[in-house]
């Protein structure tokens, strides 16, 4: 039950009946990462530039410097990347999970309000797109409250949900903690939610993926066309729906503004829910319905 413990068991040959709304066989997750303005850069006191998870695959960071390319590539995801899935989404008139960084949000407010206009659920993903592992725990703390307290005054509701993605071992409990979150998703055991204990009391835990998620284009042997990305999701859900039929499972699809946002790339997204919606059985919905479902039709054991 401990976060820092590993468990390999899990809930082994008999997961629980999810019982998913309608009787759906997969409860599907779409999640948008919105990071860019949240990334590293020495304008913002950091040692070096953004080497992570942008078109220059491999390219090291620049330390003690900027690079142009990095950053221009960043404020793609914000400036068109974001809108192309925005016109993707309402024209499926899917619903969707946004992990947003607090600060990226505070650069682009226009996106924020379309965000709460399109009745999406944001998540937090913390005060800025950085490794948090060796920030201090108080330092952590408070990026955690600044962060939830941007995202209510940007998007008129406060997040309930949470995904650091590079964790520190104090990021489960100082969340825990802070008592307004129902779930994190700095997990990628499972294909249903579970609980921990974290901060003395059970933890709603919504496992997110890494493998079904359009970061694999900025990596060496990963997709390379939008038919990679979509033979991959239909693979996955069609195996899920068939999982199903007896046990009901969760599947989670990673987004980027930057990455899933480019032209060539975006029909892996249209094409996804084109199959999901032809084959039927599954439940397109938010991380906190999810959570609010599972809290009451599986609440945590004494």
């Amino acid at each position: 039950m401990s976060e820092h413990q590993r468990d390999l068991v899990g809930y082994g040959a008999e997961p629980p009946h999810a019982a998913w709304p309608g009787g759906a066989r997969v409860a599907v997750s779409l999640v948008l990462n919105y990071e860019e303005g949240g990334e590293r850069n020495v304008l913002e006191g950091d040692p070096a530039s953004e080497g992570y998870l942008h078109e220059i695959v491999g390219a090291p960071a620049v330390v003690g410097g900027r690079d142009l390319n990095a950053e221009s590539l960043f404020a793609y995801g914000a400036r068109a990347g974001f809108w192309r899935v925005q016109r993707t989404l309402a024209a499926h008139r899917v619903p969707l999970t946004v992990f947003a960084v607090a600060q990226a949000l505070e650069r682009n407010p226009a996106a924020a309000r379309a965000m709460a206009a399109a009745g999406w659920e944001v998540a937090s993903h913390g005060r800025r797109w950085i490794d948090y592992r060796n920030v201090p725990e108080d330092v952590e703390r408070a990026d955690i409250a600044h962060a939830t307290a941007t995202i209510e005054r940007l998007v008129g509701r406060r997040p309930v949900g949470w995904y650091t993605g590079r964790t520190s071992f104090h990021t489960r409990p100082l969340v825990a903690a802070e008592g307004g979150f129902l779930y994190d998703s700095d997990d990628y055991s499972d294909d249903l939610p579970f609980y921990v204990e974290s901060a003395g009391r059970p933890h709603l835990v919504l496992p997110y993926s890494l493998d079904a998620n359009d970061f694999k284009f900025l990596i060496v042997h990963g997709f390379t066309t939008a038919d990679d990305m979509l033979t991959y999701l239909v693979d996955t859900f069609d195996t899920l729906h068939a999982e199903g039929a007896d046990h009901p499972r969760m599947m989670s699809v990673g987004l980027h503004c930057r990455i899933i946002g480019r032209p060539g790339r975006i029909r892996a997204l249209d094409g996804f829910l084109r199959h999901v919606a032809q084959r039927g059985g599954a439940w397109v919905t938010t991380r906190e319905r999810i959570a609010r479902h599972w809290l009451t039709a599986h609440p945590p054991r004494p």
